[in-house]
């Protein structure tokens, strides 16, 4: 038989995905970490060390560089439990023959839901509310609706999209900036504008955009000054798509009245970790570990997409379209 062997470096990864994989032939191993160790952290040697003989990887945040695969000539896919890539050199990918996967669809409920809460939860000021509580302090704080409110969208990929449905029963002016030209018929009642109308004008302002050169701190210190003083600012996609420095100026200013985060730009530049430190601490930000698609469902469904790309590459095929974002076979 051929190398069919896998190794998955995420937790939570279900019993019904391992046995799809076994079912077709593979080998499944689990990497195991220490309490709060990922793969993200893992060095280029301790990477080697664990995927030495492995031809599929099943990968969270590991950084997939040229001298990695270099190394590892048994690996032939690349599997993300996930969306983002931007840790993952696809031109080394293509240049040695790899596979690169994403979990396309697979997390698009999860994270368009969690962004709903964080939009709820800081505009209606329940964690500066409960905390007041927990000190005897039983008095009302007014927050802001999301019912009928004006909502930023900034990038209309699957989650934008998931996220402006679930709006409309919120009822609100959906605004929003795309980089791709949208079907017709596929995001109805949202109207298409440009970055400097969708942040003078929002209310609540989500970010779902790749994380590229181009896109790198788009909310800088003049973007997030655009902002209204009422408005919310929320970052389900990646760190580096928002200045959190800036960010936090601006919180602590009350230039904006605050923000949804459950990427940071700590996680890619350690640097930044005491701007994370101090944001996740101001009562006006609401702070999840990203962790947005961390649901039971959603992980269910993003480990069966990463695995069934990793048997169609074993099987000679071809993944879905949609979560393919690098192919070497093909050069």
């Amino acid at each position: 038989m051929s190398n069919r062997r896998v190794l998955v470096t995420q937790r939570f990864f279900d019993d019904a995905t391992i046995r799809y994989l076994r079912d077709n032939g593979c080998a499944v191993s689990i990497a195991e970490f220490a309490p709060g160790q990922a793969d993200g952290g893992l060095s280029h040697d301790d990477l080697v060390n664990l995927l030495d003989g492995f031809a599929g990887w099943i990968v969270g945040h590991a950084h997939v560089t040229r001298e990695l695969l270099k190394a590892l000539p048994d690996l032939k896919v690349i599997s993300r439990r996930g969306v983002g890539y931007d840790r993952v050199d696809l031109d080394a990918a293509r240049d040695l023959g790899r596979v690169v996967c994403i979990a396309a669809g697979g997390n698009d409920a999860s994270v368009a839901d969690h962004t709903i809460a964080l939009m709820l939860a800081v505009g209606h000021r329940f964690r500066e509310t409960q905390t007041r509580m927990i000190e005897g302090d039983f008095s009302i704080l007014t927050g802001r609706d999301l019912f009928e409110s004006t909502v930023g969208i900034v990038g209309m990929g699957r989650i934008g999209r998931s996220l402006a449905e679930r709006l409309q029963g919120f009822r609100c002016r959906i605004l929003a900036v795309s980089g791709r030209d949208l079907p017709p018929g596929v995001a109805p009642n949202v109207e298409i504008t440009n970055l400097d109308t969708l942040t003078r004008e929002s209310d609540y302002i989500s970010v779902h955009a790749p994380l590229t050169a181009e896109t790198r701190f788009m909310f800088d210190a003049e973007r997030i000054a655009q902002m209204k003083p009422s408005s919310f600012l929320i970052n389900t996609a990646r760190g580096g798509l928002v200045d959190d420095r800036a960010l936090l100026a601006a919180l602590k200013a009350g230039a904006i009245a605050g923000a949804g985060l459950d990427v940071y730009v700590s996680e890619s530049d350690p640097t930044y970790k005491p701007v994370t430190e101090e944001l996740v601490r101001l009562p006006n930000v609401i702070a999840t570990p990203h962790a947005a698609a961390s649901t039971v469902e959603g992980l269910a469904r993003t480990n069966m997409v990463a695995a069934r790309s990793v048997v169609a590459v074993f099987d000679g095929g071809t993944p879905l379209a949609e979560c393919v974002v690098a192919d070497g076979r093909r050069a």
